[in-house]
């Protein structure tokens, strides 16, 4: 790669991040609670780009993924072989349980645009337009889709919320008022939760090591992280002021953002809702499946670059049973949780990981984390675990 800076691996991110459950998660944060708990949503965006940042300088300087380095550096046979098969299945049974409810959020955005009158030929349109995709679309060409896919998203949802005529006053406080109390701290929590996922920490060293050349890169893969994440912030704040100018005190679909605001804004409101539902949904029906097949790739040492057939069957595979799950007649939010339940489990393993990860000497030399980096990785690990303890008491 030529020397110096353009957008990278981050945007794809971006795109996998911002999708449906966050937009449910951001959404029912506004409308429950205003704009109070802003200041979580900015935390959480601090956090992951500090994660994200670190899966990207593992990939750069060890050129391995994350799947592959615990063949290397777990040397326990049995912990090595338990680790790996609940990262699988964590990130294939989660990114099918993404996969639907990424499909759901598109076909919810064209139910907002075109009415209910054609809702039985959407998921059919999305779907086979995704797969289309996977199977024949270069990754650089689909990488300049999730580009496009991500800034279209950051104009509709920011136009909604300057239209929405936020209360400046208001807005600053919910930036720095730090309230948490019993009703909130979960809420809080989920924000995160909705921000750092799992399988893009995977994917994101899995691309980085291809997309940069050496360390000496590092810096651009920063900036790549901060730009993108940070558009990825942007897009989440819109909802939540979107959601509080909503009259309603709970979300049952996020299709009620659409309905709640025409009333009070007109079409145009409704309309650019629809499309960032829609491009937010098809973004992240994108990435999960990709992410399934890089983590896939590594697990089983394929040792095969995208483009091979073995990679974008994989892919497949997983867009195909996202697919079929929406025949089973489960409601778009309940599959939504149920994805944030299976990685809320693996988040704070796969935390602790990284981070010894990059405070390992060894592997990344001068490289390795300083100490507010280790600060925030110790914050995610807190909150991964209270994530992990409330989905837990939850099923028992």
């Amino acid at each position: 790669m030529k020397k110096g800076f353009k957008l990278g691996p981050a945007t794809l991110i971006t795109a996998a991040f911002i999708g449906p459950g966050t937009v449910t998660i951001c959404a029912k944060a506004g409308i429950e609670f205003g704009f109070s708990l802003l200041w979580a949503l900015v935390l959480s965006i601090i956090i992951a780009i500090s994660f994200q940042e670190m899966s990207a300088r593992i990939g750069i300087v060890t050129k391995k993924g994350l799947a592959e380095l615990i063949r290397t550096e777990i040397k326990n046979p049995l912990l090595k072989s338990l680790v790996t098969l609940l990262i699988l299945s964590a990130i294939v049974i989660g990114n099918t349980a993404y996969e639907a409810g990424n499909l759901n959020g598109a076909v919810l955005g064209l139910e907002a645009l075109f009415t209910e009158k054609y809702a039985s030929f959407y998921p059919w349109v999305i779907g086979i337009t995704t797969a289309l995709l996977l199977r024949f679309g270069s990754m650089k060409y689909i990488k300049n889709i999730l580009i496009g896919l991500v800034l279209f998203m950051s104009s509709s949802f920011l136009i909604t919320a300057i239209i929405t005529g936020p209360n400046l006053g208001e807005l600053f406080s919910g930036f720095i008022s730090f309230n948490l109390d019993s009703t909130t701290v979960f809420t809080a929590i989920a924000l995160v939760g909705t921000t750092v996922v799992p399988y893009n920490l995977f994917l994101h060293a899995a691309m980085a090591k291809e997309h940069w050349c050496d360390p000496t890169d590092i810096k651009y893969a920063r900036l790549d992280t901060f730009i993108a994440i940070g558009l990825g912030g942007i897009i989440s704040i819109s909802i939540m002021i979107t959601a509080s100018a909503i009259d309603a005190t709970s979300l049952k679909s996020v299709i009620d953002i659409a309905a709640g605001l025409e009333p009070l804004y007109g079409k145009f409101a409704k309309t650019m809702i629809g499309l960032g539902l829609f491009a937010a949904g098809i973004s992240s029906a994108l990435t999960a499946p990709i992410a399934a097949a890089y983590v896939a790739n590594s697990c089983f040492n394929w040792k095969v670059d995208p483009s091979h057939p073995k990679f974008k069957n994989t892919a497949l595979v997983i867009l195909i049973l996202g697919m079929l799950s929406l025949g089973f007649g489960f409601s778009p939010l309940i599959i939504i949780q149920f994805a944030q339940m299976t990685n809320g489990i693996l988040l704070p393993i796969l935390a602790i990981y990284i981070l010894w990860l990059v405070n390992n000497n060894s592997l990344l030399k001068e490289n390795k984390n300083g100490i507010v980096q280790n600060i925030l990785g110790i914050l995610i690990v807190i909150i991964s675990l209270l994530m992990s303890f409330k989905t837990l008491s939850s099923i028992f």
